[in-house]
């Protein structure tokens, strides 16, 4: 549960060198002889190279980023704006040293807002005060800087949490859970959207709608929370709803299709304001156990579909999703929920389909005391080969940013140096469009700095090095992928040949275009 961390009790039971470039990576090459400056469009011999696993050419690689209780960022309510940004980029640039290329940013803790808005007050996370105005607008900051460093920024909404506090009357004037306090339900001494009213799918998809339509996100995101998790004793009362609207389902029938009914609305919503944006979910771990479903993985914790009503594989089948992001923050051979069982089981999901897999990895529970497994520094990395080891598995996905920075156990920096040795490109969403752009032109070499004319509807730009001898594998994989860059140029570490392309924002790759660099 992501209040101060995740819910898992219940299943248990490189550095930027500007603005603009990243670090070249290790085996960046020595002086080769001199040769003529000259640049071409180059093609690439993708039939001579077989692929190298260790550099995939395409994978996300990203980090969630909390605002709710000031869990990563702002790390205290009531910073200056200017120390606000310098925390920040701090968490950016720790990233962009690990080669990680997304970052999920929770703009929407509980009905409430981390950026201007008419429809939500803003956040206490900002000032302390549910309501006040901080004196600036986050959020376009917090994308231009992702963006900046070539990073994708995925808004992270909750689209049911109504407030931690179980009075309406102590909401900020104009809360939409103070106007219609019959939207909410209280439970477990909070205030919950009542999922069965279509006044709260309308909202809230109201609300998304508003944030793609007015900012350059790159992606939706919702959490693990839809029904709240249970609380012993307690009773989640939607009987009124249900009675209205139930139309003879069975109780928990009906809750899954009030859920299903909100993906598929903001999943149309979405794409109809701006189509290549993404839309995805990060479900609890386990979908259905074995024991009570014969589909579901051989597990023993607590079941999304039972518990929270999330109903992962109904979104996968129906296409309503971009991507599934399940938390499998369990480690290797856990006797409830073993890691290397649930990556396979989510693997067989999305097989077949357009849905892309990234998984949750629980770093925060790195170096901690609840599983002998987390002591071991080498965990993490191991989880992410079991990841390699499934082909449907498109990327890694850390929770979270204050872990990422602590780096416990020195695991972060292991997994980087085992598997992100180098750049990686986006993975491509056919439906959600996009084209290559024209391959960069003007392309020269001043000394060491490379520079090129923009290249229309290009937002980033991949540099490769053309290895002085062996196959050039850069259409293949990332072996020879030594940068992104978002501005028309780069400094070349050594001398030799280096192949650019152009990437749009949904990095669609050009031609290559070469160029020889001759003196650095």
């Amino acid at each position: 549960m992501r209040t101060g961390r995740p819910l898992l009790a219940a299943a248990a039971l490189a550095v930027v060198t500007t603005a603009a470039a990243y670090v070249f990576g290790p085996g960046a090459g020595t002086s080769p002889a001199a040769s003529k400056k000259k640049t071409a469009v180059a093609a690439a011999p993708v039939e001579a190279c077989k692929t190298a696993a260790r550099y995939p050419k395409r994978q996300l690689r990203g980090v969630w980023i909390a605002t709710t209780t000031n869990l990563d960022w702002p790390s205290k309510p009531g910073l200056s704006p200017d120390r606000q940004r310098a925390e920040y980029v701090k968490i950016l640039d720790a990233a962009a040293k690990r080669n990680l290329n997304a970052v999920f940013v929770q703009v929407r803790p509980a009905s409430d807002a981390l950026y201007k808005s008419s429809l939500e007050p803003w956040t206490q996370y900002l000032t302390g005060k549910a309501g006040k105005d901080p004196g600036w607008d986050p959020l376009p900051f917090l994308i231009d800087e992702a963006h900046k460093r070539g990073m994708e920024f995925h808004a992270w909404f909750n689209p049911y949490r109504a407030s931690y506090g179980g009075d309406p009357a102590q909401l900020p004037a104009g809360h939409p859970a103070r106007r219609h306090p019959d939207w909410t339900v209280k439970y477990g001494g909070r205030l919950y959207y009542n999922p069965g009213l279509p006044a709260v799918r309308d909202h809230v998809t109201k609300v998304i709608t508003d944030v793609v339509s007015r900012y350059d996100v790159d992606g939706v995101h919702f959490d693990d929370y839809f029904y709240p998790y249970p609380e012993a004793g307690q009773k989640f009362d939607d009987s009124a709803a249900f009675a209205k609207y139930g139309d003879g389902k069975k109780l928990a029938a009906w809750r899954r299709d009030n859920v299903n009914t909100l993906v598929a609305q903001v999943d149309k919503a979405v794409h109809g304001t701006k189509d290549y944006v993404k839309f995805g979910i990060s479900p609890f771990g386990i979908w259905r156990n074995k024991s009570d479903d014969p589909t579901g993985s051989d597990t023993s914790g607590m079941s999304a579909y039972d518990s929270i009503y999330a109903d992962a594989r109904a979104w996968i089948k129906s296409g309503t999703v971009d991507y599934v992001l399940p938390q499998l923050y369990w480690p290797r051979g856990h006797k409830l929920a073993d890691y290397e069982t649930l990556a396979a089981w989510w693997s067989n999901e999305v097989k077949g389909t357009d849905v892309q897999l990234y998984i949750g990895e629980g770093l925060y529970r790195v170096g901690t005391k609840d599983d002998r497994s987390w002591t071991k520094p080498g965990e993490l990395a191991a989880q992410i080969g079991v990841n390699r080891d499934h082909k449907q598995v498109k990327g890694d996905v850390y929770f979270s940013a204050t872990n990422l920075l602590a780096n416990p156990l020195g695991a972060v920096d292991r997994v980087a140096k085992a598997y992100y040795a180098r750049p990686a490109l986006l993975p491509l969403f056919k439906a959600r469009g996009g084209a290559a752009p024209a391959p960069p032109a003007g392309v020269k070499a001043a000394g060491s700095q490379v520079s090129w004319t923009p290249s229309q509807g290009a937002r980033a730009y991949a540099v490769y090095e053309v290895p002085k001898s062996g196959k050039d594998c850069h259409g293949t994989d990332a072996r020879n992928l030594v940068a992104i860059v978002t501005s028309p140029s780069f400094a070349a570490k050594s001398e030799g040949t280096y192949l650019i392309t152009a990437l749009d924002r949904l990095q669609h790759e050009s031609k290559a275009v070469k160029v020889t660099v001759e003196a650095v």
